[in-house]
């Protein structure tokens, strides 16, 4: 028996987890970025985390050819660029939106929770997605609550 795709992201819509953008830069190329909540810690030693990328995704060969990006955990008051970077229609994802490159020119987005700056250091397919591992090169982390997402929508977390 094949699980239905649309039941089965019903279901697994109950797991709630942060937002991320997953962004990189190609040489000679615009930046691509994507909003994510299949972002992981792999490993401390050396230090590794995993990003999903879905394979028709713009931004999915840009990691390919960039080699390298970074992951930006999304702040409470950070909706609008979620959905902006969860967009198909918008063209150029960073026109008007503020970001900085830290060690592999991949795009960090301002006042994010917490960073990394990755280099690929694997790439797995994964049915329809792509599992990227990255070394993190570099990261920081501010003292402010993040974006929630759960059963499709989002929201901010309080402890």
């Amino acid at each position: 028996m094949t699980m239905d795709s649309a039941e089965f992201r019903r279901i697994l819509g109950h797991w709630g987890s942060g937002v991320a953008v997953v962004a990189t830069h190609p040489p000679g190329a615009r930046p691509w970025g994507l909003t994510a909540n299949a972002f992981a810690s792999v490993s401390l030693d050396p230090p590794l985390v995993l990003v999903c990328v879905d394979v028709r995704a713009d931004t999915h060969d840009g990691l390919h050819v960039a080699g390298a990006f970074a992951v930006s955990v999304l702040a409470g008051d950070q909706e609008r660029l979620a959905r902006r970077f969860a967009a198909d229609d918008v063209a150029d994802k960073f026109e008007g939106v503020a970001w900085r490159t830290e060690v592999t020119g991949a795009p960090v987005l301002e006042d994010a929770v917490a960073w990394v700056d990755c280099r690929v250091w694997a790439a797995h397919p994964a049915g329809d997605h792509t599992i990227f591992v990255g070394e993190v090169l570099a990261g920081d982390a501010a003292d402010r609550l993040p974006l929630f997402f759960y059963r499709g929508g989002f929201g901010r977390f309080q402890p």
